[in-house]
């Protein structure tokens, strides 16, 4: 979009006003409806964690307990990938649309399924629903925003995480034992309603003729090979997790071969080498994700089989994450911030390092558990600093014909570095698991060099001056003291 039109699509959404903040009388619609949404993706999320082991028992499917798991992440990329291109070509309002179109109908036959079978296939549709839907919601973000307003809107994206966070496994695991599992998906269909209502008549519209995203069947067919990719990682970690570690380093090494080839085409060139700027950006937010949640799949098994937790208490470990998310979050999205906002990143970083270090020192049997809950609060923070600061770089950094497609790279960057990590966490795990701490150690120390990997890369999100713009000839030659050509 011009930036006349992206200023157009701000003020639909402001109703002119150029002031106030994210709840002035002409954003609030698109505060409320873009919170509430994301709160209900996560109170997803988190539920269906929750519920998943009553339904595979009640619909006797224990066998493809991981593919429903699995399937959604793998549908997420492929969704992903192609949402992002249409919000460059058409605008947000139709991947918008599609997406909250399609999650409902994966609740649905997710909560009416009879085995396991179809139950699957509803956690394959609400993953390409809620790609496409989240995907959409950034873009909404990034053109119905200025700048200014982007850390504290974010603030608010990751706040909208916390509550779900608290009450979604309570209220799921209580659905589940009292009433049925069925309730977590369908119950939440009627609340989809308001805040898309609240959305449609704000949501910017398309963007200038000329000025869309440059469309492609290549990036059908990379989107196909990614979701496929990650799909053989996620099997290869099963399989050596069961027992069959050759057939799951080939699944694992084809998928990566996959998984490569994909990003080649679906993230900005240089994402691999994290070349200074965006690609750096969304390179910054792969390997934090992939360290993060890589720490958080075997935490909870850590405390119980090793540290002697309860579930629930284990539970309650990784809550605390969550709640240090929002206040990390709110911190660098506060008006009157005074650290430079080019240095959060790396202050992010830093902190998760930190963080995590102190997380796996529970390994070590003679250090106290309230290491772990300490450390997974001060991980949680470090997150929330970083995922925010870097999706407003993203916006500043891209190409307003391109927010889409970047938007969509920033999103597959976390699931694909979380499918390589805990798929590798697995093989570990799998080949240590008789070694009882250490194989936790082992898996820990695996994602905290991935973390340092990432505090080196957060030091390469701005753009750098290596390469200063070459003057024009004339100023050479007055320069050298030669007189100009002509």
């Amino acid at each position: 979009m011009t930036r006349r039109a992206s200023e157009g699509a701000s003020e639909g959404a402001g109703e002119g006003a150029s002031e106030g903040g994210p709840w002035s009388h002409g954003r609030w619609r698109v505060t409320t409806g873009v919170v509430a949404l994301v709160s209900l993706v996560a109170f997803e999320a988190m539920a269906v964690a929750t519920a998943m082991p009553v339904a595979a028992r009640d619909l006797d499917g224990l066998g493809l307990y991981a593919w429903a798991f699995t399937g959604f992440l793998v549908t997420i990329l492929f969704a992903t990938a192609l949402a992002g291109q249409v919000c460059d070509r058409r605008g947000p309002r139709l991947p918008f649309l599609g997406g909250v179109a399609v999650f409902a109908l994966g609740l649905v036959l997710a909560g009416t399924a009879q085995s396991m079978v179809p139950f699957v296939v509803g956690r394959l549709v609400q993953g390409l629903g809620a790609g496409a839907l989240v995907v959409s919601l950034y873009v909404v973000v990034g053109q119905a925003y200025p700048d200014r307003l982007r850390p504290q809107v974010f603030s608010y994206v990751s706040a909208a995480w916390v509550l779900p966070a608290v009450v979604g496994p309570l209220v799921a695991g209580t659905l589940a034992e009292n009433a049925s599992w069925r309730w977590v998906f369908l119950g939440l269909l009627p609340l989809v309603v308001a805040p898309v209502l609240l959305l449609l008549p704000r949501l910017p519209g398309r963007p200038a003729a000329g000025e869309a995203g440059q469309a492609g069947a290549g990036r059908v067919v990379a989107a196909l090979g990614l979701a496929v990719g990650a799909a053989l990682v996620q099997l290869g970690g099963q399989q050596a997790q069961h027992g069959r570690p050759a057939l799951g380093a080939v699944a694992v090494v084809a998928g990566v071969v996959g998984v490569v080839a994909g990003t080649r085409r679906l993230l900005p060139p240089g994402t691999i080498r994290s070349r200074r700027g965006l690609p750096s950006v969304v390179a910054l937010r792969g390997l934090q994700a992939g360290a993060f949640f890589g720490v958080e799949a075997f935490l909870p098994l850590m405390l119980v089989t090793h540290r002697g937790l309860s579930p629930t208490a284990a539970g309650t470990v990784l809550t605390g994450a969550a709640i240090g998310w929002a206040l990390g979050a709110w911190w660098q999205g506060r008006p009157g911030l005074r650290a430079d906002r080019e240095q959060l990143p790396a202050i992010g970083a830093l902190t998760v390092l930190a963080g995590l270090a102190l997380t796996a020192s529970a390994v070590i049997p003679d250090v106290p558990v309230v290491a772990t809950v300490l450390g997974w609060i001060l991980a949680g923070s470090g997150m929330g600093v970083t995922f925010s600061a870097l999706s407003v770089l993203l916006f500043r950094l891209s190409p307003e014909a391109e927010q889409g497609i970047n938007a969509a790279a920033l999103q597959m960057a976390d699931a694909l570095v979380c499918v390589l990590t805990v798929g590798a966490g697995g093989i570990v795990y799998a080949a240590l698991r008789h070694e009882g701490g250490q194989a936790f150690g082992a898996v820990f120390a695996g994602m905290l060099v991935v973390q340092a990997g990432s505090v080196v890369v957060s030091t390469r999100v701005t753009p750098g001056t290596a390469n200063p713009p070459r003057p024009p000839p004339d100023v050479i030659r007055r320069a050298a003291g030669t007189p100009p050509a002509g």
